[in-house]
C-alpha cells in the first residue's frame, strides 16, 4: 500500500517537470488520468479509436425535492450542453465535484436523490453475476456426481481448493465451535472480494473497475461483519466489554476500561474498511501512473521515449503480479480478520450437535 502511494505521490508531478524543462506544455494530465480511472462516474469508457470515443452511456435516476423523478442516460445530458432538465455535472472545484445536481432558487448547487447506475454500481452487478454463475455452475456439478463417485478436476476442482481452504483453514479454527453458521457468508465475502480484485486488474471492459477501491463498498462489507460479530455475540462477550477482567480501579469511579473496550466495537469494522480500500485503490494508482510514463517520456522527446517505454512496461508487468497476488491475500486477510472478530464474540458457547 505504502509503495503504490509513493510511486503515485511521486509521478503526479511528472507532466509539469516535462514542461519545464521542455519549454512546451505538455498534453499528458497523469492527475486526471488516474483519478478518471479510478474514481466512479456517469460513464464508462472503452477506449477511443482515431478522435472518436467509444463509451457506455449509463442510466442517470434522479428525485429531485421540486419536480420529483427523471430519468436520463448521460448522453442525453452531453447532447444537451452539459444540462437537462436543470441538472448538469457539479464542475470542478465545486464541493460535488463529478455528481449531480441542480440549482436551487437562489442558484446555490443542490443535491438531489440520485440512484443512478454509476460504473462501479455496473461494475458490481457484471460481477456479482459472474460469482453467481461460477458458483451455481461449480455446485450443479456436484448435484450431477454424488460424494465418492468421482473426483473434480479443472475449474471446479480448482474452485473446491479454494473453498476448502478458506472453510478448513481460516473459518474452522477462527470462528469459534459454531463456525457452520458463519461459513456462507465468510465463503461468499472471500469470493465476492476475490472476484471483485481480479475483475480490477483486467485492462479492458468489462473489468478494470476499481470496486473494492470504492470505500462505499468496502463500508459495507464491514458493515455486514460488524452486524454479525455483535448480533450473535455471547454474554461472555458483552460482559467482557462492559466489565472486563480488570483491577477495578479501571473500571470505577472511572470506566476507562469498558470505554475502550465498547470503542474497540467500531475501530475493528473501521480497519477492516480501510485497510482493503487503500490497498486496492494504492494498486491501481501505482499502475496508472506508470502507464503514463510512455506517454510522459514521448511528450519530452525521442530521446526520453524508449527509456520510459522500457521501464512503464517492466514495472507494469510486476505490478500486475504483484496486485495477483494481492488480490488474493486481501480477499484472504479480510476473511480471516472478520472470522477472528466472529471467533472473538463467540468465547463461552460449545459447539452444536447436528441431529
Amino acid at each position: 500500500m505504502l509503495i503504490g502511494f509513493l510511486i503515485a505521490s511521486l509521478f503526479v508531478c511528472l507532466p509539469a517537470s516535462a514542461q519545464e524543462s521542455g519549454g512546451q506544455k505538455s498534453p499528458v494530465d497523469v492527475k486526471g488520468i488516474m483519478f478518471g480511472h479510478i474514481g466512479d462516474g456517469y460513464e464508462w469508457d472503452i477506449t477511443t479509436v482515431g478522435k472518436t470515443r467509444i463509451s457506455i452511456p449509463l442510466p442517470i435516476i434522479v428525485h429531485s425535492s421540486t419536480t420529483g423523478w427523471h430519468a436520463f442516460l448521460y448522453s442525453t445530458l452531453e447532447a444537451n450542453g452539459g444540462t437537462y432538465e436543470g441538472f448538469s455535472i457539479a464542475p470542478a472545484g465545486s464541493k460535488y465535484e463529478g455528481k449531480i445536481v441542480e440549482h436551487d432558487a437562489a442558484g446555490q448547487e443542490v443535491r438531489p436523490w440520485d440512484i443512478s447506475i454509476t460504473k462501479v454500481t455496473l461494475a458490481l452487478l457484471i460481477n456479482s453475476v459472474l460469482l453467481l454463475v461460477i458458483i451455481l455452475s461449480t455446485a450443479r456439478w456436484y448435484r450431477k456426481h454424488p460424494v465418492g463417485t468421482t473426483s473434480p478436476g479443472g475449474f471446479v476442482g480448482l474452485m473446491e481448493m479454494f473453498i476448502m481452504m478458506i472453510n478448513d483453514d481460516v473459518i474452522k479454527p477462527a470462528a469459534g465451535p459454531n463456525y457452520r453458521k458463519f461459513a456462507p457468508y465468510l465463503q461468499t465475502a472471500f469470493f465476492f472480494i476475490f472476484i471483485n480484485n481480479l475483475m480490477g486488474l483486467i485492462p479492458f471492459f468489462p473489468g478494470g473497475a476499481n470496486v473494492t477501491g470504492n470505500i462505499a463498498i468496502t463500508m459495507v462489507l464491514a458493515l455486514c461483519t460488524f452486524v454479525l460479530v455483535n448480533l450473535f455475540g455471547t454474554k461472555h462477550y458483552w460482559k467482557d466489554i462492559f466489565w472486563p477482567d480488570v483491577p477495578w480501579w479501571l473500571k470505577v469511579p472511572v470506566p476507562m476500561m469498558p470505554f475502550i473496550e465498547f470503542f474497540g466495537i467500531f475501530t475493528k469494522p473501521f480497519a477492516l474498511m480501510i485497510r482493503l480500500f487503500a490497498n486496492m485503490l494504492s494498486g491501481h494508482m501505482a499502475m496508472v501512473v506508470l502507464t503514463c510514463l510512455i506517454f510522459i517520456g514521448a511528450s519530452m522527446g525521442p530521446a526520453f521515449t524508449g527509456a520510459f517505454t522500457i521501464v512503464s512496461v517492466a514495472f507494469n508487468i510486476f505490478l500486475n503480479l504483484l496486485e495477483l497476488l494481492v488480490a488474493f491475500i486481501q480477499a484472504y486477510v479480510f476473511t480471516m480478520l472478520s472470522a477472528v472478530f466472529i471467533g472473538l464474540a463467540q468465547e463461552g458457547t460449545k459447539a452444536k450437535v447436528a441431529k
